[in-house]
């Protein structure tokens, strides 16, 4: 199931926890005595770990991805978060193509749904509301703008593929005129040999204009 159960009980401090990490050199391990360092100390904050991972941004061992290298690219983290948001909750997302415009009560009700009524409605509350939060981080703007421009070529395709004077068209042979039609040409190469004998050449094209004329 592609959906991330990972949740904050506080989502209000997530922009300065992702400015921190940007602002950080990469760890080797993700650790709590890292987030510690990133002065992100109370026992709310750890749960920053789950979410990373459920992101794609760490793996199971807390090593960070290349997910996480792209996000230190602050012109461009926006993007990568977003990628990283349409991954995690993938499920999401097939139910509903823009899921990051949907108000926090619609999430609620479809990760009700996604997770059969599994989950108590404090947690399906914080799972929504980690959503809601993490998709006012990401920048959907230029996914948008990547359908527009890939909408447009596809258009233009079109356009060139339906036009009659753009499509190339085989001739009928015999709607061909005749002084259009294909003629060979033979080009003949003729070693002449070393001599100063006029005769030898008289021989020579007069057995061509006979051969071949």
């Amino acid at each position: 199931m592609a959906l991330m159960t990972s949740y904050l009980l506080k989502t209000s401090n997530l922009a300065d926890f992702f400015n921190a990490i940007q602002s950080a050199k990469a760890p080797e391990r993700f650790t709590y005595k890292f987030l510690k360092d990133l002065e992100f100390s109370s026992s709310n904050d750890r749960l920053f770990v789950g979410v990373l991972k459920g992101l794609g941004f760490i793996d199971e061992n807390s090593v960070p991805r290349q997910r996480y290298f792209d996000f230190l690219d602050q012109s461009n983290s926006g993007r990568v978060l977003a990628e990283a948001i349409e991954v995690a909750y993938g499920d999401l997302f097939n139910l509903r193509k823009d899921a990051q415009n949907m108000d926090i009560n619609e999430v609620k009700g479809k990760f009700r749904s996604l997770t059969q009524g599994q989950k108590s409605d404090n947690v399906i509350h914080n799972m929504a509301a980690t959503f809601k939060a993490l998709c006012e981080q990401a920048d959907w703007t230029q996914s948008k703008k990547t359908i527009k421009k890939t909408k447009k070529t596809s258009e233009s395709i079109d356009a060139i593929i339906d036009t009659p004077e753009q499509t190339d068209k085989i001739p009928d042979p015999k709607e061909v005129h005749n002084s259009e039609r294909l003629q060979l040409h033979y080009n003949i190469q003729i070693i002449l040999p070393s001599s100063r004998d006029s005769a030898v050449f008289d021989a020579i094209f007069t057995s061509l204009k006979r051969h071949l004329l």
